[in-house]
């Protein structure tokens, strides 16, 4: 599927300019390597600053200026899926229109099967592509018309609908059948990992997460859980007064340490605007909202953020994904709660 001229030419930009390798990260690589999605889709495109933090499904999905220093083979690939993705909202909509009320197809399920399948490859028939995700069915319907004399009579009239196909193994058993490809199980979940990243801002969990993180754990007050509803019983370091871990001298702590694998989703506490989103030698890479009333949050040690300085976020939203960067001895969310500058015990506050 992988057109080898292209993996030829990127392979020699990576393995020969070492400005190339910085600016375009990992992404490259996606296209030498059968994990193709994965790859591509958690390296950065850019610097490694927050701004830049765009994988190649976000720039395929959600558009955008593609950054300058990209190589020439890799653009077209970002452009080329992208056109696909137009041409398939319109495929998709057609197929809609024949369905009854209520049934949709997911359009980001869709384009995320084929970008998984076909990114920097060949794309297949769209329209063959599209129509595999549902299936036709003939069904009946009784109406009222009027015969030739004007009286009112109950006829029955046949139709066919499409129905969207719930169940992912029947869909790739479809695109298997009707395209003639194999599909492997790790294309399948790069699949999952780039509908997450665009559905809801983070990769399928793949083991980076625990019970009760993949949905938002919010209180009576508003105040949401960073890490879910399960948040007490992970609790390995509290506010106030403790033995540093990594010195063995009594020390005081600024926030409460709460033991994640790492890629967890991190979620805002509550509605605010991003202050800070960037790396620091203690806190790693850690993010700072603004809410009101002089109310503050910190979510510190992650191993990416997910969004940027000047960003307004909602209660749930994800920020960010857990790890174990910074001053750290292992994975965790160090979560810290200011008022007017002041740090206090996030117990006050949490669900």
């Amino acid at each position: 599927m992988v057109d080898p001229v292209l993996v030829a030419k990127a392979a020699a930009t990576l393995l020969t300019n070492e400005k190339a390798r910085k600016g375009v990260g990992w992404a490259i690589a996606a296209i030498l390597s059968p994990v193709i999605v994965v790859v591509a889709l958690l390296c950065v495109l850019g610097s490694g600053a927050v701004s830049h933090n765009i994988s190649a499904a976000q720039l395929c999905f959600q558009g955008g200026e593609i950054p300058a220093d990209v190589p020439a083979e890799y653009r077209v690939c970002i452009e080329q899926t992208r056109a696909s993705f137009a041409e398939l909202d319109e495929i998709i909509a057609d197929i809609q229109s024949n369905m009854d009320e209520g049934n949709s197809l997911d359009p980001i399920r869709v384009k995320a099967v084929f970008f998984s399948l076909y990114f920097g490859g060949e794309a297949p028939p769209l329209a063959q592509f599209a129509h595999c995700f549902a299936s036709s069915e003939t069904r009946t319907e009784t109406v009222t018309e009027k015969d030739e004399d004007g009286n009112e009579i109950e006829v029955e009239r046949i139709y066919n609908v499409f129905v969207p196909i719930e169940d992912m193994a029947k869909v790739y058993a479809n695109l298997a059948a009707s395209l003639g490809v194999e599909i492997t199980e790790e294309q399948k979940t790069n699949a999952d990992s780039v509908y997450n990243l665009i559905k809801y801002g983070y990769p399928a969990a793949g083991g980076g997460s625990f019970d009760g993180a993949d949905v938002p754990y919010v209180g009576a007050d508003g105040f949401c859980s960073p890490v879910g509803a399960n948040w007490r019983n992970i609790v390995t370091s509290e506010f106030g007064g403790r033995i540093d871990p990594i010195t063995g001298q009594r020390d005081g702590h600024t926030g409460m340490d709460l033991a994640v694998p790492t890629g967890t989703p991190v979620r805002a506490a509550l509605p605010g605007t991003v202050r800070v989103a960037k790396y620091d030698s203690s806190y790693g890479y850690y993010v700072t909202i603004g809410h009101e009333n002089g109310l503050l949050t910190l979510y510190g040690h992650n191993s990416r953020l997910l969004v940027r300085p000047g960003q307004t976020v909602q209660a749930g939203d994800v920020i960010s994904l857990s790890g174990s960067t910074g001053r750290s001895t292992g994975p965790h969310l160090h979560f810290e709660v200011r008022v007017n500058g002041q740090r206090t015990n996030p117990r006050y506050y949490l669900p």
